[in-house]
């Protein structure tokens, strides 16, 4: 296909749906979002004029405008961002189990009784997040949280199966990053939509990546440079969108991101865009939106 020719509705969505998948598939706990950043960089090399890593970690890629703009100040930077709701592992118990914290905003109930990915220095390996025995009687405080609903972090660890020395010769400590398990990333089908884990970080990269492929492709309708970032330690910090904002040139700056469906404001499941006017902090300039 050449440059000029548009794809048809169904390689279009085809090609949607073949992105997506790779990057569910991909793990990017925050602060170790190699496998997405990989993906980025693979995408936006085939689209833009320059594409290159920061040092905070952030994949930028970068499309020229048509028009001079030898400050930089007119340019626009568009980010979404590569890093997932994970764990962290707090430290190794006698009997090789992990108890672990959230990396990101997120309780137990996020992930449930489920099987995860230790993404250990030397290999990753199989794990299960377990709340305990469902049979506890009321007499143990876990019994009591795990039949209550109300479980907390520290009601909850790993099962690795492994003693610590061979957990230690895996690479496997304090510090070290879980993740949602590949067996659970998988997307299906409900309906005309698409369910899967993490679409909220993922499908706004997709997005993304395939504005900047329509861009390239209508390079006169760029009036000015615009800048693809895609961040690191979103759910944490916000660590890498504010590295970004205080090196890249430009002064307006657009966060893609998933919208709720609320009747509270008046938004549907559908294939149109949500434009935000305002977060809690207040109003967005009406000539930016």
């Amino acid at each position: 296909m050449s440059d000029n020719q548009t794809p048809s509705p169904r390689n279009t969505e085809e090609s949607t749906q073949t992105l997506l998948s790779r990057l569910l598939m991909a793990r990017g706990p925050g602060g170790q979002e190699d496998e997405v950043r990989a993906i980025c960089l693979e995408e936006l090399r085939r689209h833009c004029d320059e594409v290159w890593t920061d040092r905070a970690g952030n994949v930028i890629g970068l499309l020229k405008g048509r028009e001079p703009d030898p400050d930089g100040k007119h340019a626009v930077r568009i980010m979404g961002h590569m890093d997932e709701i994970a764990m962290l592992v707090k430290r190794v118990e006698p009997d090789g189990t992990l108890r672990v914290v959230a990396l990101g905003g997120a309780n137990p109930v996020n992930f449930g009784v489920c099987p995860v990915d230790i993404l250990g220095d030397a290999q990753t390996l199989p794990g299960v997040l377990s709340f305990g025995s469902m049979h506890a009687t009321t007499g143990s405080p876990q019994g009591q949280d795990v039949m209550s609903g109300a479980v907390e972090w520290k009601d909850v660890h790993i099962i690795t199966r492994h003693d610590p020395q061979t957990l230690q010769d895996m690479g496997v400590r304090p510090g070290t990053r879980v993740v949602l398990s590949q067996h659970w990333r998988t997307p299906f089908r409900v309906g005309d939509a698409t369910a899967a884990h993490f679409l909220d970080d993922r499908a706004p990269v997709v997005a993304m990546l395939q504005a900047a492929e329509q861009l390239k492709r209508s390079p006169t309708e760029l009036a000015h440079d615009t800048y693809f970032v895609f961040t690191t330690l979103e759910e944490e910090s916000n660590a890498g969108a504010m590295y970004a904002a205080a090196h890249l040139p430009g002064d307006t700056t657009i966060a893609v991101e998933v919208g709720p469906v609320m009747s509270e404001y008046a938004t549907r499941l559908s294939v149109d865009p949500i434009i935000d006017t305002g977060d809690q902090k207040g109003y967005y300039s009406r000539g930016v939106v």
